[in-house]
């Protein structure tokens, strides 16, 4: 089965990694929910997908420069504002408690291609123990370092390598370094690829990016899942 995985919970349609795109994005019965994390000020995993708050809230300056408080402070409805009414960051904690009870998978990226944020992968592994979601969740990173230190931290919890752009033979490099899975974006895909990465056991879970893609055409080289902004109209298309 394919699974229909929110980018940002419903981003489309609500602004983007806050509770109630998450909570909208679970009414679209989509199998699952990407999401981005860094380290406040004060040591606390909060999600927003940039490392400043410019793009998505009426704050600036660094996520890593203001603590919880002061960026629970800040409005994060961003062009949704009239729809939605004020939205605060989120703490991973308080997307565990909404998603804790389903049958769910919660693709958690680490944010630390430009900011190490040390310690995030200890504190995120640390929430995940706590809500016993370790057979629930997905850790990605385009910095593999990173996933390299959450696989010495939890060997069994399993990771996804992002890549933006062709890799060759990512089936030899994935494998190489004890990760399960490959997170592409679509438009390098080609079944050949596909067909190589799952014939060494890897999962393969295409993001679509900012450019047209044919979903149908994706969905059927056999990838595991599709990371989309539209994940109402996922549901639909693999329910025909």
């Amino acid at each position: 089965m394919v699974k229909n995985i929110a980018h940002r919970g419903f981003k489309s349609q609500y602004p983007e990694n806050t509770m109630i795109a998450f909570e909208k994005a679970i009414e679209t019965k989509c199998h699952g929910i990407e999401f981005d994390v860094h380290l406040s000020k004060d040591g606390e995993v909060v999600i927003i997908h940039d490392e400043t708050l410019e793009g998505t809230t009426n704050g600036t300056g660094r996520v890593m420069d203001y603590t919880l408080q002061e960026l629970k402070e800040l409005d994060a409805s961003h062009k949704f504002h009239e729809k939605v009414g004020v939205q605060r960051i989120p703490t991973l904690r308080e997307y565990f408690e909404l998603v804790k009870d389903l049958d769910f998978l919660s693709n958690v990226e680490l944010k630390t291609g430009v900011y190490e944020y040390p310690g995030l992968e200890e504190k995120v592994y640390a929430l995940i123990q706590e809500f016993s979601l370790e057979d629930k969740v997905l850790i990605s990173s385009f910095n593999h370092e990173s996933l390299l230190r959450m696989k010495k931290i939890a060997k069994e919890i399993p990771c996804g390598m992002l890549f933006d752009t062709w890799t060759i033979h990512p089936e030899e490099y994935v494998k190489k370094q004890g990760m399960e899975c490959y997170h592409p974006v679509a438009y390098s895909l080609r079944k050949d690829v596909v067909d190589a990465l799952k014939k060494e056991g890897i999962k393969v879970h295409a993001w679509l990016g900012k450019h047209p893609v044919d979903y149908e055409k994706v969905i059927a080289m056999g990838i595991d899942g599709i990371i989309t902004d539209y994940p109402d109209v996922i549901s639909k298309i693999l329910a025909e």
